[in-house]
């Protein structure tokens, strides 16, 4: 394989918290996160947040903390979409907009990008829709995406299942070295 250009990572569910929103300032990581974040960094591979957070629309944060937040775990650059699932907007997940501005801003060719994580109504499509990489991690919602709501992403197969984040980067470190 090519050399992967960027890795897009998911907040809620896949790099902590608990798949619903928590504000940056009560957000925790999962244990195994900063490791799996590291391994990335060590690549030299650009490492992208990647997220839906309507709570901003309402007033609950701000992007700036999110920003902060994500710069604070060592990610290169973040992109949010911050409107509610009704807004008319192309950025929020399953529209692939967020990963077309990164490709645009850093000059990615996607389809030599991963995503990662733990929606696949959400996450798995935006990928999918761009011809990038699709690693599904089963914390946070991932466990529900591969069952229950399977049928809501069904015309769509993820390149790797993994169990987390942590194993999802050693997957993908695999398939670099």
């Amino acid at each position: 394989m090519d050399k992967i250009q960027a890795v897009f990572v998911d907040r809620d569910g896949t790099i902590g918290g608990t798949g619903h929103f928590i504000h940056p300032k009560d957000f925790s990581l999962y244990p195994f996160s900063m490791e799996a974040l590291k391994l990335l960094k060590n690549q030299n591979i650009k490492m992208f947040a990647f997220t839906n957070q309507n709570r901003i629309s309402k007033n609950q944060a701000t992007i700036r903390e999110f920003q902060e937040q994500f710069q604070s775990f060592g990610f290169d650059d973040a992109f949010i979409c911050p409107h509610g699932q009704d807004a008319e907007c192309k950025c929020r997940k399953p529209k692939p907009g967020l990963l077309i501005e990164a490709s645009q801003k850093y000059n990615l060719d996607l389809s030599k990008c991963a995503v990662i994580g733990d929606v696949g109504s959400t996450d798995m499509l935006a990928a999918h829709a761009v011809g990038a990489m699709k690693i599904l991690v089963q914390t946070g919602w991932g466990k529900g995406s591969l069952s229950e709501y399977r049928y809501t992403w069904a015309e769509v197969e993820p390149d790797y299942v993994a169990e987390n984040l942590l194993e999802a980067v050693r997957w993908l470190n695999h398939l670099i070295n």
